[in-house]
Formats: C-alpha cells, sequence, structure tokens
C-alpha cells in the first residue's frame, strides 16, 4: 500500500489520534463501572431479601418495587448506572453524535426506572414505559454511532455496530417473549439484555484505546510514525 502523503498524511494523523485518545480515562472508568454495578447491584439486592429470591424467574425490577425489601439497593443501582452511561456517552468522542445522544437518552430513561418502581401485582405503566424506552436505546445506540474510515475502531465499525444491535434485538425479543407469555425464565433473559447493554460500551471504549495500533501507522509515511505517536501519547494525557 503506498503511504499516504501531503493532506492525506494530515487526515491519518487526525483520525489515529482521535481514535487513540479520544476516550478519556474517566469514560474508560464510567464504561467499566457500569457492567459490575449493575450485575453487583443485582446480586447483592437478591440477597438481602428475607426470602430466596428466585433470579431466573423474577424480573431486576421486582428488586426496587415498591414493598420489597431494602428496596433502594436496586434503585441506586439503577441511578448509578444511569449515570455511568451518561459518562460514557459524553467521554466516547470517536463514536457519531447521534449514536452518543441516544446512549445518554436511554441512561436517562433507565433512571426514571428507579423514579417510576414496579407495583407488586398489578404493575405500572410509567415504569413499563420508562423501562422500554430505556431498553430501546441501549440497544440502538451502536446503530448511529458507527464512523466510515480505514481508522475508525472496530467498535464503532459498521458491521461490527450492526452485529452489536442484532445481538441486542435478539435478546430483548427473548425477554419480551418471556415477559408476555409469563414464562419462568423472564428474569434471566432481562439479565441478558441489561448485562449485554452494560458491557457493549465498555468494548466500544476499549476498541477506541486500542486504535492507535501499528495497523494505523503503516497508513502513514514512515516519516511521519515518530511524530505520530509521540503527539498520540502526550494527547493521550
Amino acid at each position: 500500500m503506498t503511504p499516504a502523503s501531503g493532506p492525506e498524511r494530515v487526515l491519518a494523523y487526525r483520525r489515529a489520534v482521535r481514535g487513540a485518545r479520544g476516550v478519556p480515562w474517566w469514560g474508560v472508568v464510567s464504561s467499566a463501572a457500569s457492567p459490575v454495578v449493575l450485575i453487583g447491584g443485582w446480586t447483592i439486592a437478591a440477597m438481602l431479601q428475607p426470602r430466596p429470591f428466585n433470579q431466573v424467574a423474577s424480573t431486576v425490577s421486582a428488586l426496587a418495587a415498591v414493598g420489597a425489601a431494602d428496596r433502594w439497593v436496586m434503585t441506586l443501582v439503577f441511578l448509578a448506572v444511569g449515570v455511568c452511561d451518561i459518562v460514557t456517552g459524553a467521554a466516547l468522542r470517536p463514536a457519531a453524535r447521534a449514536g452518543r445522544l441516544i446512549l445518554i437518552a436511554g441512561a436517562v430513561f433507565g433512571m426514571m426506572v428507579a423514579a417510576n418502581p414496579a407495583h407488586p401485582g398489578g404493575g405500572s405503566v410509567a415504569h413499563a414505559v420508562w423501562a422500554a424506552l430505556g431498553f430501546a436505546g441501549l440497544a440502538a445506540w451502536p446503530a448511529w454511532a458507527w464512523r466510515r474510515g480505514p481508522l475508525v475502531p472496530w467498535g464503532l465499525r459498521s458491521a461490527v455496530c450492526a452485529g452489536a444491535v442484532a445481538v441486542q434485538l435478539v435478546l430483548l425479543a427473548w425477554f419480551v417473549g418471556e415477559l408476555l407469555s409469563g414464562a419462568r425464565q423472564v428474569g434471566l433473559a432481562e439479565r441478558f439484555v441489561g448485562g449485554a447493554q452494560a458491557i457493549w460500551p465498555l468494548v466500544v471504549v476499549l476498541s477506541c484505546r486500542a486504535a492507535l495500533g501499528s495497523r494505523h501507522l503503516d497508513r502513514v509515511a514512515p516519516h511521519d510514525r515518530p511524530c505520530l505517536s509521540l503527539a498520540a501519547f502526550f494527547r493521550r494525557w
């Protein structure tokens, strides 16, 4: 492949540096904290219930429902995960703006779930609406986050983003099917959906942080590579 030259070198430099350090350290922290807080939170909340809690058959929302024991734990988890996703959306600068805004909106909708808890027996329309919007936003944001170009982090490439959306939609369809049919694995399905939606932003962030590799430098003229690497190092920190 012919090394880039002139304006192409400048463009390659900007894209490579952006992909390497476009996500600051606090975005890595927030994206890593989200799945840890969510999975750890629903596990601890289930352990605090006075009676054995079936996490396969019971939803996460039941742990924050009106009348649940220590419901404040899961309520705080919903709020904390929402804050983490908002911070991640703000930090994920290599992604397209529309995708970042959808991620942030999905996080806000998820926080509204905490403000509108489920009610035992009868449920809650507001809870169901906010939960649906939250699931939809967190599943769809990769579809609007992808970018074009050879130096785009692999987590933001169109095929990868499409695959991520497809997997999450399959999991979401499983959850909705379990919910509507009253099956005994609704809690398991919800946890798979929630776990996938919490982990994917972390995967994208890590792909952005690792974007400045040897294959990206190969696209820049050899005499520009030391300058590119040095600039990327200082811009990262």
